[in-house]
């Protein structure tokens, strides 16, 4: 099984290095690498990544070497960069306006040899550009790539601050999406109000994969919605669990509400289950 360096682009691509000669690199250290047009500089993310860890996008792909540590010198041109892409903005902005299709800049970014030029940028629908893309390298002498970005990678690109006050996970620590669904939302009692619970890609919070297995793992002691029970010769139904206030909420046929812990509702006597006939 071989080891990777995981590294760090400026794009927020992810790639992944063997280090044969030994090089003394440690976290977070920038590094001179060979790409597939040339040389970039990255930042060292991961030390020791193997095969089955790395996405299936990269297992099998060419393997690129680590050219050196970053000098000084690298560093003070990856710095100088910026300014560049300050005015490869301005150019991109005013050529744009003289299509017939609407598109948001989101981000520059320079390759560290200049060998390519990346425009992130986001539009509504599918963009053909082909004739713009042959403007932007006759103006800029270089290979052009435009990459369309969906509402998260917009997000981690622009970052911000959530609704709990911290920076996005996505533009913070985050570097893979994981999928989220509804149902994570229903697990956690959160399905009530999308609104709340996603966030400005218009997505639903990534934060809501943390937690899951939490409450799917707590919820094996809760009785599953539906379940039919006795209270003091009446009929009630679970309608909701709270898990962190180790409570169920029950109903009755006339909608008046109970609430139980735990420990209260499993001295009652279960009547029907969901996956029986109902009582």
């Amino acid at each position: 099984m071989h080891s990777f360096i995981e590294v760090e682009f400026r794009t927020g691509r992810l790639g992944y290095y063997k280090n044969p000669e030994g090089l003394p690199i440690q976290p977070e250290d920038l590094i001179i690498v060979e790409v597939e047009r040339g040389d970039d500089i990255a930042q060292v993310t991961h030390l020791s990544v193997n095969d089955p860890e790395m996405p299936p996008s990269q297992q099998g792909n060419r393997q690129f070497v680590i050219k050196r540590l970053a000098t000084e010198e690298d560093i003070a041109k990856m710095l100088n960069l910026s300014h560049e892409e300050e005015r490869a903005t301005e150019v991109f902005l005013n050529i744009v306006q003289r299509y017939p299709f609407t598109m948001k800049l989101i981000e520059t970014v320079f390759q560290f040899d200049g060998n390519k030029l990346t425009f992130f940028f986001s539009a509504e629908g599918r963009i053909d550009f082909r004739v713009f893309v042959r403007e932007l390298a006759n103006v800029f002498k270089t290979r052009i790539e435009l990459h369309q970005t969906t509402g998260r990678d917009e997000a981690r690109r622009l970052g911000g601050f959530g609704l709990c006050g911290n920076q996005y996970c996505c533009a913070s620590f985050l570097k893979r999406f994981s999928q989220v669904t509804i149902k994570m939302a229903k697990d956690q009692n959160l399905a009530s109000n999308l609104s709340k619970i996603s966030g400005p890609c218009g997505r639903l919070l990534c934060c809501l994969s943390f937690e899951e297995g939490f409450y799917v793992e707590e919820a094996k002691g809760f009785p599953a919605l539906g379940t039919c029970v006795m209270l003091k010769d009446k009929k009630m139904y679970v309608v909701k669990n709270d898990i962190l206030n180790d409570k169920v909420h029950l109903s009755d046929d006339e909608q008046l509400p109970t609430e139980l812990n735990l420990a209260e509702f499993s001295k009652l006597k279960v009547v029907e289950s969901p996956d029986q006939a109902p009582c």
